[in-house]
């Protein structure tokens, strides 16, 4: 059966232990269970088909209801990039975060949003307010920006980026995206982050170009929410059936995507956003966050 999915969990499923160069970890938290994939050489990230790298996979609660463990997924979430980005202080440090996407396609909105609820505090440095100050009240600089699709601005989203990095000389950078998923119990109750950079489109089969540490120079972390399903793989699920058999090689493909997709985007947005400023400002409250969003 074939797999459309960005997420490497689903790529290895109980496998693991027989892929050589592939290590599999479970970390039970306060409102989440974290799968942890580490893809260790070349060998094994080609025969999964994906980048070598470390994989985490956050699984908990649909977020399209009204999530009753807000601050507890927000601590996993935030506990989990400081993990993966192998960055135990940001302080004194510049982040750039990137919401990829088009925010007028609701399932594809995910970056943008989650820029919107980002707290910015690069102006500050610009504005000269004296190191010791920013200091003392444990500032990190923190940009974002929301580039566009291709078809909005007739430029690569990669290419905006790679022009800020050189501008804005960030320590790290965070991209947020959508994903798409194979298995329809993932879609809105699963957050995938990854050092390993992230090839915009590559769920949907509009693969752009990467952006990882290669390409930009700085180390990346990718975050992501499936918030799609290939039709074909819904069917395959359903009749145990490929593709290319009788009984469904006549149906079209297209993206599917939950009925309450807004709700969804919505609150799993603001979920992520409050763990990247939780990881970025960690002496700031959810009280605090909230007040200055």
């Amino acid at each position: 059966m074939s797999k459309r999915t960005d997420l490497a969990v689903e790529l290895i499923e109980d496998n693991a232990e027989q892929i050589k160069g592939v290590r599999k970890k479970v970390h039970h938290k306060i409102a989440s269970t974290a799968t942890e994939v580490i893809i260790e050489d070349g060998a094994a990230a080609a025969k999964i088909g994906k980048p070598v790298g470390r994989y985490i996979t956050i699984e908990t609660t649909r977020v399209s209801g009204d999530p009753s463990e807000f601050n507890e997924q927000v601590a996993d979430i935030a506990e989990e990039i400081l993990r993966v980005c192998g960055v135990c202080d940001y302080i004194d440090k510049s982040v750039l975060v990137v919401g990829l996407g088009n925010d007028k396609i609701t399932p594809d909105a995910l970056g943008p949003k989650v820029v919107s609820q980002v707290l910015v505090t690069r102006h500050l440095a610009e504005e000269n307010v004296p190191k010791a100050i920013r200091e003392a009240i444990n500032i990190t600089s923190v940009s974002a920006i929301a580039p566009g699709v291709l078809g909005q601005t007739g430029i690569e989203a990669a290419e905006t980026i790679e022009a800020l990095v050189k501008f804005t000389k960030p320590d790290c950078v965070f991209v947020i995206d959508a994903l798409a998923c194979s298995d329809i119990s993932r879609l809105g109750s699963t957050i995938q982050m990854t050092d390993s950079g992230i090839s915009p489109g590559s769920g949907v089969q509009n693969r752009r170009k990467e952006l990882s540490k290669e390409t930009l120079g700085v180390p990346v972390t990718a975050i992501g929410v499936p918030t799609v399903m290939d039709m074909h793989t819904i069917a395959e699920n359903l009749t145990g059936q490929t593709v290319g058999s009788h009984a469904i090689n006549h149906l079209p493909n297209m993206m599917v995507t939950p009925r309450d997709v807004d709700k969804l985007i919505e609150r799993m947005s603001r979920l992520i956003a409050y763990g990247i400023n939780k990881a970025t400002q960690p002496y700031l409250t959810i009280e605090d966050i909230t007040s200055l969003s």
